[in-house]
């Protein structure tokens, strides 16, 4: 967008800034509370003649051991990936026993370094989906490091494209006590969770840091403060498309909130719910209930359109001093959006390729409006308790809101997840859902920037 029409863009935000008004308790839709994924995935199993591997080298396999034995700077545990096993093989000059151990060492450590090592169970409301696994298949990235002499080059290249990985990862090396070496580490992790590559334009919400950034063309045009889920509806890790800002939307209330209250005030004074915006068909159990767009409105003036089944999406609030407060976990689940209007705005325009004057004319119009966008993209709802700081020199860790890093600590101590690929004489008649021992399968073991 040319520097002129960013600016056009002001002024229909300043003109129509709508008031503010200073109601509290304001009620969105809720968080539809998700089970989590405590079962990982099944290894793929692949014969010997289906991977067609080329035989491991002196040399690569040397080069192996070396990234081993370097790995805690990766966050990871050296012990994991049987340094000890890798190296009697490369002594013994025996290739089969140096094919099978150096083998099931790389594909176990890639698949930590590719999709992190913490099991489901350890992550908690976890729900973004990572297609690292379809872009970079694990088979092909062995043969070709085989085959190129580049083992060190290929694992490394596995890491989070992202910059602030980069700072965690630098971090690391200074942790001045285990605990904050772990915090560290569990944030590592939560990289590894995601897409290696977040994308050329997203929408970010880190929870613990109750902000929300824009990026477009990998530079943040943008940072809203937000409020996110109170602990007892907390706002889940997720990363849906997003189709289209809706401004001036209509409330469509959930049971449970009908039943909090407006429910009642419909049956008792229906003329003071006519005048707080609600309108509504049905009673009782079969109440259906509406709220139409105006300042009333617990979704304010926009909302970002991102289906997903746990009902969480972007909006604005009429609690404008929510966001005063420096810990903002206030909502049911969704993350309230602070200056709304310029948010939408640049929803608008640089996503959907509307003109500032068309966003404006749809604000002042006070009617429902969709803006669908050109290209949908994907919005990180993330949960990071440890970023660069705001000097940029540096780390700072977050309140952990949730409790979720406790769990992801503890599974430190024990097996990490079993390697994304299996390679065996034969393919078992059952897929393995757990780590596999060396006598089942031919296997030893089992994300400042934004």
């Amino acid at each position: 967008m040319s520097l002129r029409r960013s600016a056009a863009l002001i002024l229909p935000l300043t003109l129509l800034a709508a008031p503010v008004f200073a109601q509290t308790g304001v009620k969105e839709d809720s968080v539809v509370l998700q089970p989590d994924k405590v079962t990982d995935d099944a290894p793929v199993v692949e014969t010997v003649s289906e991977a067609n591997l080329p035989s491991w080298s002196e040399a690569n396999a040397t080069e192996l051991l070396s990234f081993i034995e370097k790995v805690g700077s990766e966050g990871l545990f050296l012990q994991d990936y049987n340094p000890d096993g890798l190296a009697q093989a490369i002594l013994a000059k025996n290739q089969i026993q140096l094919d099978k151990v150096a083998t099931d060492s790389f594909l176990l450590l890639a698949t930590h370094l590719r999709d992190g090592r913490t099991p489901n169970a350890a992550r908690k409301q976890w729900f973004m989906t990572d297609s690292d696994a379809q872009t970079t298949p694990l088979i092909p990235l062995l043969t070709s490091a085989l085959t190129s002499n580049s083992v060190s080059r290929s694992l490394a290249g596995l890491d989070p494209a992202h910059p602030n990985f980069a700072v965690l990862k630098a971090a690391l090396k200074s942790a001045k006590s285990p605990a904050d070496a772990n915090a560290i580490r569990v944030n590592m992790e939560r990289w590894r969770w995601m897409p290696r590559d977040l994308g050329d334009r997203y929408v970010v919400s880190n929870v613990p840091e109750y902000l929300t950034r824009v990026v477009h063309g990998g530079t943040i045009i943008a940072t809203h403060k937000a409020v996110v889920g109170k602990p007892a509806t907390p706002t889940p890790q997720l990363n849906p498309m997003a189709t289209g800002i809706i401004v001036n939307p209509t409330w469509t209330l959930p049971k449970s909130i009908i039943a909090e209250g407006i429910g009642a005030t419909i049956a008792r004074s229906p003329a003071t719910a006519r005048a707080q915006g609600y309108i509504w068909t049905g009673s009782g159990k079969n109440l259906s209930v509406v709220q139409q767009p105006g300042a009333n409105n617990a979704l304010g003036v926009m909302k970002m359109e991102m289906l997903n089944p746990h009902a969480i999406y972007l909006h604005d609030t009429p609690s404008k001093g929510a966001f005063a407060s420096a810990a903002r976990a206030f909502s049911h689940g969704c993350i309230r959006t602070e200056r709304a209007l310029h948010f939408s705005g640049l929803m608008a325009v640089y996503f959907a390729g509307k003109s500032p004057e068309e966003f404006g004319e749809a604000i002042a119009s006070g009617k429902t409006t969709k803006f669908s966008f050109d290209n949908p993209f994907p919005v990180y709802v993330a949960y990071w308790t440890v970023v660069p700081n705001a000097a940029g020199n540096g780390i700072a860790k977050l309140a952990d809101i949730y409790g979720r890093d406790a769990p992801v600590v503890t599974s430190f101590a024990k097996p990490g997840r079993a390697a994304a690929v299996l390679i065996s004489p034969n393919p078992p008649e059952v897929v393995p859902t757990a780590p596999m021992t060396t006598t089942q399968v031919n296997k030893p073991g089992n994300g400042g920037i934004y």
